[in-house]
């Protein structure tokens, strides 16, 4: 029995998940105390939080991606393709669903994976809330293939008013957004510098001020979840920029050219973008017998353990772990995937010597919105009194920019880091500020 080596799986290569291996790997993977394995459905991995820029163009994902098999080669876990769709406890396996090519053909089988400790961290999907109409009309920015999906409509519809050679037609180059969370807020700002690049790289047959950037939200302010000083900076902003922020409204059906709200207002748009709520994958409700919630999500204990197995742990979006001293879960966002990693590879570490396991205590140390280049608007949290301080400008650019380099930190560490922003200087100085393929 002492010659067990650990199996460690995680279960999506996320913020959490890709951070929560690579420490793992490094740790024990590579002194082979462990076989530490990441099974994930896509090939690489970008940083959530970039998708909006993505969708917009104005960062290209073939150079900001991560090869998940060039990390476990540097790390020390091994990858493995595929989509999990099934869990059985008392064997403690999960199962794979076949990967199929472009074509439909399979060409990896069903598998299986056995595992000593799981770690699920499979974030979040957007939630329609089974409207009639959304999946059907509106695009959504779940995944890198998704945000690509809609940089290539965009282009599309930019090229097609360029090149008609008559007057455009009635919201053919509006854009409404369903949703104003940091997503929504992100990427109608990163629209707006979109529309004027676009015109400076020669579609100058279209005028910026064609594009018609609407923002529909159900509460009664912008980013709902944030104080309400962020809320009021953040619309100022947007009014600059001519985006049309409707607040109040609540969708009620989408058509293939309108958005139709509760109040009976109708908002023509040729691209329509879903960031309205968010869910766990459909497959994680009640996955063999485990506690979850309305979202999916599955109920984790304080050690981020599943309330009816130890040997499961849940991270980021698709867990539900309620927040110390508040009345509400830990919110979804990045900085919580990276400290619950930061958690699980302590609370493992612990495990396999036998010690007591540390309880999950969330950090806010707040929010951070950016408006592309035109500002960047956020709260810091401290022991301060008051909760929280408001920044904007340049400094909170320079924080919002420190998120991501964190992350970085986190899976190549410091001398690579520097490297990659070096490169990304040379390339930004060549290539022009916007994908344009």
């Amino acid at each position: 029995m002492s010659n067990h080596i650990p199996k460690i799986v995680v279960v999506g290569g996320g913020a959490g998940g890709l951070e929560l291996v690579t420490k793992l790997g490094k740790k024990l993977g590579k002194k082979g105390k462990a076989q530490v394995t990441l099974v994930d459905s896509t090939h690489t991995h970008i940083w959530k939080p970039l998708l909006h820029e993505v969708a917009a163009g104005t960062l290209d994902s073939h150079e900001d991606e991560i090869e998940y098999l060039g990390q476990a080669n540097y790390s020390g876990f091994r990858f493995r393709l595929g989509r999990m769709d099934g869990l059985d406890r008392k064997n403690k396996q999960i199962s794979v669903a076949p990967t199929l090519n472009s074509e439909g053909v399979e060409i990896i089988p069903r598998r299986s994976f056995d595992y000593d400790y799981l770690v699920i961290s499979v974030g979040s999907i957007s939630h329609d809330f089974g409207i009639k109409g959304v999946r059907e009309h509106c695009l959504f920015l779940d995944t890198t293939k998704q945000a690509e999906v809609f940089q290539s409509k965009l282009l599309q519809t930019y090229l097609r008013a360029h090149t008609q050679g008559k007057p455009l037609d009635a919201g053919q180059l509006n854009i409404a957004i369903v949703g104003a969370g940091a997503t929504g807020v992100e990427l109608s700002a990163q629209l707006h510098e979109v529309s004027h690049l676009l015109t400076a790289y020669g579609l100058d047959e279209v005028n910026p001020q064609d594009v018609k950037i609407t923002i529909i939200e159900a509460a009664d302010r912008i980013l709902s979840g944030l104080p309400k000083n962020i809320s009021d900076a953040t619309l100022s902003e947007l009014n600059k920029l001519g985006v049309n922020v409707m607040t109040g409204e609540r969708v009620v059906e989408v058509t293939d050219k309108e958005i139709i709200t509760e109040s009976g207002n109708v908002i023509p748009a040729a691209i329509k973008v879903w960031a309205a709520g968010i869910k766990a994958p459909e497959f994680l409700k009640d996955i063999d017998g485990l506690e979850s919630n309305w979202m999916n999500q599955l109920v984790v204990r304080q050690t981020l353990q599943t309330t009816l197995d130890d040997d499961i742990y849940a991270i980021g979006d698709c867990c539900a772990c309620k927040w110390q001293g508040h009345d509400e879960n830990v919110p979804p966002r990045a900085q919580a995937a990276h400290q619950m990693a930061s958690h699980v590879y302590k609370s493992i570490l612990n495990r396999l010597k036998d010690k007591p396991l540390p309880e999950y205590e969330y950090h806010d140390y707040g929010s951070l919105v950016s408006l592309g280049r035109y500002s960047t608007v956020g709260n810091l949290m401290g022991n301060l009194s008051r909760g929280s301080m408001m920044i904007e400008g340049l400094m909170a650019r320079v924080m919002y920019l420190s998120l991501y380099k964190m992350h970085q930190m986190a899976l190549f560490g410091p001398f690579r880091v520097a490297m990659l922003s070096l490169s990304h200087l040379f390339r930004r100085s060549v290539h022009p500020k916007i994908k344009l393929h």
